[in-house]
Formats: structure tokens, C-alpha cells, sequence
């Protein structure tokens, strides 16, 4: 068995066919072949499948922009990984070959992701690159057709389509997508050369423009008041607690347990599930939603009986805004907003509200933490004698 860790020791082995293999552990086996030409050999992974009862093979690729002394161990740790997902009976379909296939991965368990993957990666040139093979330049091209793709202002597939210039917040929650489902199955590059993937997938600083749109509970009462009767129980849900709209839009009637008055949120950003305790006058309007309705069914639904999407709710809600004469902006994701808000300004701890809107506290800090400071402030203010 040939000890491929040496830089020497590959260089001197002769070109031939069948891979030179060492042996990791029982069933394990990184392989090695030289190359025919000047250049870096390929690396190839075996590893034995129980429930088929033969060897498994993936090809890693050369690591040609890696130093010859870095290349052994990175094959090694990718060889690991393959052989772990052979043992433990993983679906080789699954395995992500190429940037579509980690993305169709991550998507599995990110709704939101999906549809970002979908307008921007699946018919890009970026797609079908294979992860062995994905450099800085790849990424850093794909950036910059981002960057210079306008954004839709307007959905609406019958009206005409209106765009604006794409902005620095859109593509850094683009990016943000890709990035995560990357960072899934790929280890960083050696900082400042090609190898390095994730740099070219660095977020634009100061981006994130200071959310200023609030509604108060008054105008959030207008807003219901001039709702379709449609969109009505989907935005008073919106109004009530601080989810994304599409997290709302992704529930079924058996998320909600009318007995605890706990609700399942299991389609958010953070692709994790997680349980919170409804307040009786909230859990009130859920009850109503999933009455005589299957536990697969949509809980907020659409006339049709479909749930709800962002291709849905934006005219409703829309046009409600401009009935009810709210500020001009106003959207789903203000009503998100607008409720974090009442929960900071009422006391609720910074972490608590991280944790209920699927968010991070340091989140929460940046954009809502001025407003505990001005509570600080009155309260100082009152202590004056």
C-alpha cells in the first residue's frame, strides 16, 4: 500500500491507470493518479457500500490551485466525507456533485432559498461548475451578473413587468443564499488566492438600510379594515406576530395545536423548526383557520384553497395600503417589522424577540436596539430630582 501523504513519494510513482491507493480505515480509501502529462494527479475516494456489498467510487478532482503538500490532506478529509456518507446508507443522488446540486440540497430545508436559486443560479452559467472545481473567478463572475441584473418591481405576469436597478441590500441576501449552501459542502480557500470561493461572496458593507417604515396599531387597524376579505385573516396574522410572510404562507393547519395554543413554524430562513406559545386572542384566529381543515392543508389559504405567495399577497396588500392612506412603502415585510418593534418598545428582551422572529440577536440589535436606548434615556430622565 502506497503512503500518498509525501510529496515525494507521489511525484516518483509512474503513470498508470488504476489509481494508487492508500488505505484510511477498514472499507476506506483515498486513491491517486499521476498525471500523463506535467501537472497535478487526480485524487479519487472509495468506499464500501453494506447494502449494495460493493465499493463506491467519486472522483475529487486535482487541487491543482493548492500547494503540492496541501493537496493530501484536503483529499483526505473530502475522501472521509464521502466514505461517511456511503456508510450511513446516504442517497448517492444527493450528493453534491456540482453548485446546482448543493443548492438543491440546501433548498431542501430554506423555502425562501429556492426561489432565489431559481431566478439566479439553476439557468446561470454557475450551475453546472463542479464543486471540485469551483475557483474565486467563477463566483466573482457570477457577482457581477447579479449586480447588473435589474430586480422586479412587479410580478404581475399579465401587466407589464417594471424593474429597478438591483440594490446592494438584494444582492447581499442573494449572495447570503448561496454562501450558506456552499459553506454546506465546501471548506473555505486559502485566503488571497483562487482557491478562496468565499471571498467572492463577500457582502457589501452598510448595505442594510435602517428600517424606518412603523406602523402603530392604528394604522395596522385601517390597513385590515380596507383588506380584500380574501387577504383579511392572512394580514391580520402578519399583524399580530413578527414572522416573514412567507414563513405565515408556509403553515399548515397541523402546525397549530389548539389545545397548548403552541404553533410549529417549520418553513423559515434559518431552516430549523421551532415551537412558540400563542396569546388566546391570537390563538382565537388560528383556531378559526384550521377548523375542519386536513393537517396538510394550507392554514391561511387563498379563495382557491392555495396558500398564499409573494405573486399573491403584494397586490392585496398593496392596494389596501393606498385605500387605507398609509405611508407610501408599506408592505408585508413593514407588518414584520412594525411587530418587532412593539415587542422591543414593550420591554421584551432583545434575545426573546431574536428567537420568536427567527433572527439573530445581533440582528435585532442593529436595527432595534437605538429604540431600548431611548427607553433608557426617559427612565434616566425620570430619576432627575
Amino acid at each position: 500500500m502506497t503512503d500518498l501523504s509525501k510529496v515525494k513519494d507521489r511525484e516518483a510513482l509512474k503513470s498508470r491507470r488504476e489509481p494508487y491507493w492508500q488505505r484510511l480505515q477498514a472499507g476506506r480509501f483515498l486513491g491517486y493518479r499521476p498525471s500523463t502529462r506535467e501537472g497535478a494527479g487526480t485524487w479519487i475516494a472509495r468506499a464500501y457500500d453494506e447494502n449494495s456489498r460493493k465499493y463506491r467510487l467519486k472522483s475529487l478532482g486535482d487541487f491543482g490551485d493548492r500547494t503540492p503538500s496541501e493537496r493530501f490532506a484536503i483529499a483526505k478529509r473530502e475522501a472521509e466525507e464521502f466514505a461517511s456518507t456511503v456508510e450511513s446508507g446516504g442517497h448517492m443522488r444527493d450528493a453534491a456533485e456540482t453548485v446546482a446540486d448543493a443548492c438543491r440540497n440546501y433548498a431542501k430545508v430554506n423555502l425562501e432559498a429556492e426561489g432565489r436559486f431559481k431566478r439566479y443560479v439553476y439557468s446561470d452559467a454557475l450551475a453546472p461548475v463542479k464543486l471540485a472545481r469551483l475557483r474565486r473567478h467563477h463566483l466573482l463572475e457570477w457577482r457581477n451578473r447579479l449586480e447588473k441584473r435589474p430586480a422586479l418591481v412587479s410580478r404581475n405576469k399579465e401587466g407589464e413587468q417594471r424593474t429597478r436597478e438591483r440594490s446592494p441590500a438584494s444582492v447581499n441576501r442573494d449572495m447570503a443564499m448561496l454562501r450558506a449552501a456552499l459553506n454546506k459542502v465546501l471548506a473555505p480557500g486559502a485566503p488571497g488566492t483562487d482557491a478562496a470561493w468565499q471571498e467572492a461572496l463577500r457582502p457589501i458593507r452598510n448595505a442594510d438600510r435602517q428600517r424606518t417604515l412603523y406602523l402603530d396599531r392604528e394604522q395596522r387597524r385601517k390597513l385590515l379594515e380596507c383588506v380584500s376579505a380574501e387577504a383579511e385573516a392572512f394580514v391580520r396574522a402578519l399583524c399580530l406576530l413578527p414572522l416573514r410572510p412567507g414563513a405565515v404562507a408556509a403553515l399548515n393547519a397541523g402546525d397549530f395545536d389548539r389545545r397548548t395554543r403552541e404553533l410549529t413554524i417549520g418553513k423559515d430562513k434559518s431552516g430549523r423548526p421551532r415551537r412558540i406559545l400563542l396569546p388566546p386572542e391570537v390563538a382565537a384566529l388560528f383556531a378559526d383557520q384550521a377548523k375542519n381543515k386536513l393537517p396538510a392543508a394550507p392554514l391561511f389559504a387563498r379563495a382557491n384553497g392555495k396558500a398564499w405567495d409573494r405573486n399573491s399577497w403584494k397586490a392585496p396588500i398593496a392596494e389596501a395600503a393606498v385605500a387605507a392612506r398609509l405611508p407610501s412603502g408599506a408592505t408585508a415585510y413593514t407588518l414584520r417589522h412594525s411587530t418587532i418593534t412593539d415587542l422591543v418598545v414593550a420591554g421584551v428582551p432583545l434575545l426573546t424577540v431574536a428567537q420568536i422572529s427567527d433572527t439573530s440577536a445581533e440582528m435585532i440589535e442593529r436595527h432595534y436596539g437605538h429604540l431600548v436606548q431611548e427607553h433608557v434615556t426617559e427612565a434616566l430622565a425620570g430619576l432627575a430630582l
